[in-house]
């Protein structure tokens, strides 16, 4: 393992059944630890695919990961203990309370007791929701939502975070809030792995970046970098020059 790696990736594919094409294609990447990481991508490049492949959700077709020294194929359970997850829909109970959804994620991760209660109430006061925790999810709004899912996936303290899409559809005062507590976190030691298509965003919030297309890595380094090397004025320009302007719409199966 790399010294002071949080992820290495080696060789990662993933084929889904009845597809010709790899979801992701032969892809090796490292993440340094405490840094925040943004995997950037158009629609169906692969994102998804790989965050789910490395939060234990989805397994590869082959290759290999390990989070801090943890083998992806042989040490799961460990690394679920070790990261948090903050996924691109809402992962709550809309008839519940934001405290109930709270209280029983935190059950599942070993927490009880006062000193859940006491990080719940601690991280609702942080995103502005304490006087909201005893209403339901489902009268909350899109961005209310948002803090709460974040909420969800840090209560334990995760030394890996990963979050897909953690500010699509919110307002700009959620989006700005949850961007400082990411901020935040990382500077308390947590790595941070983020997908998003805001590409202003992810070019102020991320430390490094891979860029990811058909299911390969087209580029990866510092945004500032990069910006500088392609002779690009920004990310946004840069990620365009790199993936084309071709539409990437996608027909959801239900």
């Amino acid at each position: 393992m790399t010294v002071n790696a949080a992820i290495e990736v080696k060789n990662l594919i993933k084929i889904y059944k009845g597809t010709a094409s790899p979801a992701v294609n032969n892809i090796s990447f490292t993440i340094e630890k405490g840094s925040i990481f943004g995997l950037l991508g158009p629609n169906g490049a692969g994102k998804t695919t790989t965050i789910s492949v490395l939060c234990g959700l989805i397994k590869p077709t082959s290759g290999e990961a390990t989070l801090l020294g943890l083998s992806l194929k042989n040490q799961l359970a460990e690394i679920k203990q070790i990261i948090g997850v903050v996924p691109q829909e809402i992962a709550l109970y809309p008839t519940l309370t934001a405290y109930e959804n709270l209280r029983y994620i935190g059950n599942m991760y070993g927490l009880k007791g006062r000193n859940l209660k006491n990080i719940i109430h601690e991280y609702l006061e942080i995103v502005g929701l304490e006087e909201h925790s005893n209403h339901r999810v489902e009268t909350f709004s899109g961005g209310m939502k948002r803090r709460i899912n974040l909420i969800a996936g840090i209560l334990h303290q995760p030394k890996i975070l990963f979050l897909d899409e953690p500010t699509v559809g919110v307002d700009v005062q959620s989006r700005n809030l949850i961007t400082e507590h990411l901020h935040l976190l990382n500077k308390k030691g947590c790595t941070i792995i983020y997908t998003s298509h805001l590409m202003e965003e992810a070019e102020n919030l991320c430390s490094t970046i891979a860029i990811i297309d058909h299911g390969e890595i087209i580029a990866t380094g510092v945004p500032k970098a990069l910006i500088k090397e392609n002779a690009s004025e920004n990310l946004e320009q840069l990620f365009l020059k790199l993936t084309g302007k071709k539409l990437r719409d996608q027909i959801i199966d239900n």
